[in-house]
């Protein structure tokens, strides 16, 4: 995608408020979407990320989804620290004046990334937490839009956070951006309508695309648009042995069944505690070094009763 403006900011640039008078330093460029820049910066030895663009109504959009988050936390009596930090203008070399804001600094891995470091294993831990902050910002009223793979970035311990918020749209508007493969209307499964099925419905493509991304690819560029459907990608779920035993949530989440996020988590969380999950563990071959363990505590149990019974002889 294109943004807003071209320029970047090298190394040790200073950004001052115009308003605020807050100063941060640029540490290096993190990323860019549709309508900005994201930049690592630092202010009083703590690392945050700004992001700049050209159109102060655009960005105040998702400046507007942020504070609606931190208000739903409040109210609910959640004492995490504030994920939007500041808000104001920043006058550039050229003279005009161009807005940002500052986020609290995620440092993980995209989602893609960290299951492919940590392992798949850890989805169903990651992919409870990710319906949690969706439920969260549902609960204030807003859509996420652009759900994908890039746009999840994973901490230590499985704890997920969603950036870019350029894609944010309030309930019962059309979603302001989306990536076509996770897209309800690409598949003719809805509208592009704000609401909690359009971000549920992306979630569970992320899934798809998590196990079985090449098939995935090969649906989409192999049907004519009007028969892309959900049933299709319910069916790829199901013949995919890494994704049938999850396949009855994902057609669900398909075919919009659920009724919120709260929901969906709720569902999710009892296919991760259910019997086929705990006898597949249990079924589960012993890891070496666990077998090796276990022979080293027998041989040491063998000779202390060896040694027990010798003294009382």
């Amino acid at each position: 995608m294109t943004t807003s403006f071209e320029w970047s900011l090298p190394r040790g640039t200073p950004i001052r408020g115009k308003w605020k008078q807050g100063t941060y330093r640029v540490e290096r460029p993190l990323g860019e979407g549709a309508n900005g820049k994201v930049f690592l910066v630092e202010r009083h030895r703590q690392l945050y990320a700004l992001k700049i663009g050209a159109d102060a109504v655009d960005l105040q959009s998702e400046v507007n989804v942020l504070q609606a988050i931190a208000g739903q936390k409040r109210r609910q009596g959640n004492k995490a620290g504030a994920f939007l930090v500041d808000v104001d203008d920043f006058q550039a070399a050229d003279g005009k004046d161009y807005p940002f804001y500052v986020m609290r600094y995620i440092k993980g891995l995209t989602l893609g990334d960290y299951l492919e470091r940590q392992g798949k294993e850890w989805l169903p831990v990651v992919g409870f937490h990710l319906l949690g902050k969706l439920a969260e910002l549902h609960e204030a009223g807003w859509a996420f839009g652009d759900l994908k793979l890039e746009n999840v970035i994973v901490e230590d311990y499985g704890r997920p956070e969603l950036v870019d918020y350029g894609g944010a749209t309030a309930f019962g508007k059309g979603v302001r951006q989306f990536t076509e493969i996770y897209d309800r209307g690409y598949w003719n499964a809805g509208s592009r309508t704000a609401d909690a099925g359009y971000d549920l419905f992306s979630f569970a493509v992320l899934c798809v695309q998590l196990h079985e991304g090449r098939r995935l690819s090969q649906l989409s560029a192999g049907l004519l648009p009007q028969n892309r459907t959900q049933e299709e990608l319910a069916r790829l779920a199901a013949s995919s042995s890494h994704l049938k035993p999850l396949s009855g949530w994902l057609r669900k989440a398909f075919y919009g069944e659920f009724r919120s996020a709260r929901e969906a988590a709720s569902a999710w969380q009892q296919w991760m505690h259910g019997p086929r999950r705990t006898r597949s563990r249990a079924a589960a071959p012993a890891p070496r070094w666990m077998k090796g363990l276990f022979a080293l505590s027998a041989a040491l149990l063998a000779t202390t009763v060896y040694w027990l019974l010798r003294s009382g002889l």
